[in-house]
């Protein structure tokens, strides 16, 4: 029995909006202009402190792993393939506090047969503030599998 056509890449995108309840429990909101760029933004929350007034880099972390993943499983979603995070780092250049608003990008900078790679840079808006500030960059390593061993959770019947 032939395997049924994958949904195109938006569709797929909006079931996987749908099961990221990491990105909706922590306020990030993401957006895709093309396939292999993603860009997510969250507002640093009490939740997300360590210290007075101070984020976690946890909270940076998980949102970097996000957005470098995004940019990397929305390429990969072209070729009707998942990805999973096989290992990224990340350089914390300047502090984030209560209220800060932050803006994560991420690209796909190589693509094989079987991993992908993607850089990204999160940045940091005081409110009210006219500019924005690198506050943490970072590379991320993915492996690509078929969609079709967990179509069913990001495409519903």
């Amino acid at each position: 029995m032939p395997t049924p056509p994958l949904p195109d890449w938006p569709t797929l995108l909006a079931g996987y909006n749908q099961i990221n309840t990491y990105g909706r429990a922590n306020g990030m909101v993401l957006s895709v202009a093309k396939p292999g760029q993603a860009e997510y933004r969250m507002v640093v929350r009490a939740e997300h402190l360590s210290s007075p007034g101070t984020a976690h880099g946890g909270a940076l972390a998980g949102l970097m792993d996000a957005v470098l993943g995004a940019a990397a499983l929305t390429l990969a979603f072209t070729d009707g393939d998942l990805v999973s995070t096989v290992e990224f780092k990340i350089n914390y250049l300047h502090p984030v506090h209560l209220g800060d608003e932050l803006r994560a990008v991420a690209q796909v900078d190589h693509t094989g047969k079987s991993l992908l790679v993607s850089s990204g840079t999160i940045y940091r808006r005081v409110p009210g503030a006219p500019t924005e500030t690198a506050v943490a960059q970072g590379l991320g390593t993915f492996n690509r599998y078929p969609a079709s061993k967990r179509l069913s959770e990001l495409a519903p019947e």
